[in-house]
């Protein structure tokens, strides 16, 4: 496989054609991949957010994909998680799918960033939250790749129901958004980075966001 090939993991649950047909017009060299030996063997990793934490963790356990995840971020390789793709790394999520595949309150991620991902909620405002909304940087964001010749305050397109919890490590916020709550929108630790909102959906920003990925794993 080239060295800076992108594979964009299919765990069966949603169209990822958008994705991959906008990380190929920013330039990125990607493969559309349900084989755990081909996400092992990219040089970046893609993981698009569609279903449910419980379902997703659930497939990807059971293909070894999340195996497969796991050992290419403790080898450094560039992980962009969109979405549900940002919250499946954490600890812990709230989101079951009604059935019992794990005992107690919490389905466990993938683990290797630390913290909880939890509903919003709201009397007020519609759940989920789907739309425009702005995306305001941290001081740590202002210092990622993945945000170079992104504006303050720039409009990006989210649609969930799930968020990040505020027990995640705070020294890791890329990005923040208020709706319901003052949420985690971007995270950017080492060689891991995530999203909320959907970049593939965010026009010229997401593009931005996209095409800065590609350079991370081009190096």
């Amino acid at each position: 496989m080239a060295a800076h090939q992108i594979a964009v993991i299919n765990y069966h649950k949603g169209n990822l054609s958008s994705v991959a047909r906008s990380v190929s017009a920013v330039g990125g060299n990607v493969i559309v991949s349900d084989d755990p030996e081909v996400i092992g063997n990219a040089g970046g990793i893609i993981l698009p957010g569609v279903g449910s934490f419980e379902d997703a963790m659930s497939y990807m356990r059971a293909s070894r994909q999340a195996d497969a995840v796991v050992s290419s971020v403790n080898r450094g390789i560039p992980f962009l998680g969109i979405c549900l793709g940002l919250q499946l790394p954490f600890d812990r999520g709230s989101e079951r799918n009604g059935d019992i595949s794990w005992a107690g309150e919490w389905v466990p991620g993938m683990q290797f960033l630390s913290g909880s991902v939890t509903k919003l909620e709201s009397g007020r405002l519609k759940v989920p939250h789907v739309g425009w909304d702005q995306l305001h940087l941290t001081d740590h964001g202002r210092q990622c790749p993945l945000f170079v010749d992104v504006a303050e305050g720039a409009n990006v397109y989210f649609t969930h129901s799930y968020a990040l919890a505020d027990d995640i490590d705070q020294g890791i916020v890329a990005a923040r958004t208020h709706y319901t709550r003052t949420f985690a929108s971007a995270v950017w630790s080492d060689n891991v980075f995530g999203v909320q909102f959907h970049p593939e959906k965010s026009s010229t920003t997401g593009l931005t966001i996209l095409r800065n990925f590609v350079r991370v794993v081009r190096g």
